[in-house]
């Protein structure tokens, strides 16, 4: 990185930054209450409280959301009459699924190999930090040049939609001219990436029941409808032979117009096993950023160990549907819940419920902010061009923030590489990344100021 100010303090901050990243990784905050308990998400939000007004922030507040878990609000005043900058980053996290997977605690911060491990560490209490460094790093070279509003959220890993609705019901709160999202990350490191799709998403819980209880298979096998078997069918009716998700109704044919995605990368990114292919049709770009997808996240039925002879008389899955920008969420699930009822065999009785749902996102690339933070990129990945690519993911709340605030300019960043394993076991985050990162958001800001 080129010799400037700006990036000297933050490089003299890394080892508080990653002190700091430490006592945050350490509170196992996911907002599953049946799971983990409330304390460790409220002792987060307070932590964070802590650290805003530490640097000035005032009007610092723990939002009690309608989903009930706590957002993080801040307001840090710049120069009369600057624009207002929001940045946005959130606590929660996902759970640390089989920590036996584990090469050191999920929740304890470890360094090994040049990165650093721990739930949330790069999604998303590493862009809590990354926030902190690059005000800091500018407060230390002649102080911050705009109004800058935080909002760190709770539950966006549960998709339960709690700050979404708390900004729809306080709509001056989350004002800005631009929105600046934390949670989103490069295409690979050392490449300035900022993600201008988003897919949106539905969950769906089925449930298919056949029998008033289970029978002996022996005795009712081969006549009694199977309640797995055919929740078996219409989860394999939702894919084409090529796996391509299908869903009657549902386009899928979209291209993606941008960043290119190898097929060896995304094997290599993807840890794909030798020998196994990738599934669906179109260039992987295609089939991750500009398509649906569906898949099963967990279906519910007898575990091979302790199984007995039976018919099963009920049986239930939840189902995701990523939804590509362009096609609403709301009837996207509508159609994915005339497919299950139409594909559901044998008169089967079946019900669906949604759980959660979200709206894709497409950015405003043409806007001033892009340009105020390709210069910053440029500066903070020296000989590099920041790039633009899609996000198979969904943020539920980029789509609110944009109906709320349409003049507003949204940019997402963050450190959410491939090497990061997000929402898998050994989530890591690169410190060199979370530096350049920090640079890059602090240089933005003075750009951003200055046009």
């Amino acid at each position: 990185m080129s010799s400037n100010p700006v990036a000297e303090t933050v490089a003299s901050l890394l080892p508080r930054a990653k002190t700091e990243l430490a006592e945050l990784v350490a509170f196992k905050s996911v907002a599953d209450f049946a799971q983990f308990p409330r304390s460790e998400s409220e002792g987060a939000a307070n932590w964070i409280a802590e650290a805003l007004r530490a640097e000035g922030f005032v009007d610092v507040a723990l939002l009690d959301t309608p989903d009930g878990t706590q957002s993080v609000y801040g307001f840090l005043p710049g120069p009369e009459g600057a624009k207002t900058v929001l940045l946005y980053a959130h606590y929660d996290v996902q759970p640390p699924l089989d920590e036996a997977g584990w090469a050191t605690p999920p929740f304890e911060l470890t360094e090994r190999d040049g990165r650093w491990y721990g739930r949330g560490s790069a999604d998303c209490k590493g862009g809590v930090i990354m926030h902190l460094l690059a005000l800091r790093a500018l407060k230390a070279n002649g102080g911050v040049p705009v109004n800058v509003k935080v909002i760190v959220e709770g539950s966006e890993e549960q998709g339960t939609g709690g700050l979404e609705r708390y900004a729809e019901q306080h709509p001056e709160l989350l004002r800005a001219d631009t929105i600046v999202i934390g949670d989103a990350g490069n295409f690979r490191v050392g490449l300035p990436t900022v993600t201008t799709t988003l897919r949106g998403m539905t969950l769906l819980r089925v449930q298919i029941d056949t029998l008033a209880g289970n029978l002996h298979s022996g005795q009712f096998g081969g006549a009694a409808p199977d309640a797995l078997g055919a929740l078996v069918r219409v989860l394999d009716s939702l894919r084409a032979e090529d796996g391509s998700t299908t869903v009657d109704g549902l386009d899928a044919t979209a291209r993606w117009e941008g960043l290119e995605y190898t097929e060896e990368q995304f094997r290599t990114d993807a840890k794909v096993l030798d020998g196994v292919g990738l599934i669906g049709d179109g260039s992987v770009a295609d089939r991750i950023w500009a398509r649906p997808a569906v898949t099963v996240l967990g279906i519910d039925c007898p575990p091979v160990v302790g199984a007995t002879p039976s018919v099963q008389a009920g049986a239930r899955a939840l189902i995701s549907l990523r939804v590509p920008p362009g096609v609403d969420a709301a009837e996207a699930t509508k159609l994915l819940q005339a497919h299950i009822e139409a594909h559901t065999p044998w008169g089967a009785r079946v019900t669906t419920e949604q759980i959660g749902q979200g709206q894709a996102f497409r950015a405003d690339t043409s806007s001033p902010a892009y340009q105020a933070m390709a210069d910053a990129m440029a500066v903070a990945y020296p000989g590099e061009t920041m790039s633009y690519a899609g996000q198979g993911g969904s943020i539920p709340l980029c789509n609110t923030l944009a109906g709320l605030y349409p003049q507003a300019e949204i940019l997402l960043i963050g450190l959410s590489e491939p090497e990061a394993q997000i929402h898998a076991v050994n989530e890591s985050v690169s410190p060199e990344e979370l530096e350049r990162l920090s640079v890059a958001e602090a240089l933005f800001l003075t750009n951003y100021a200055a046009g």
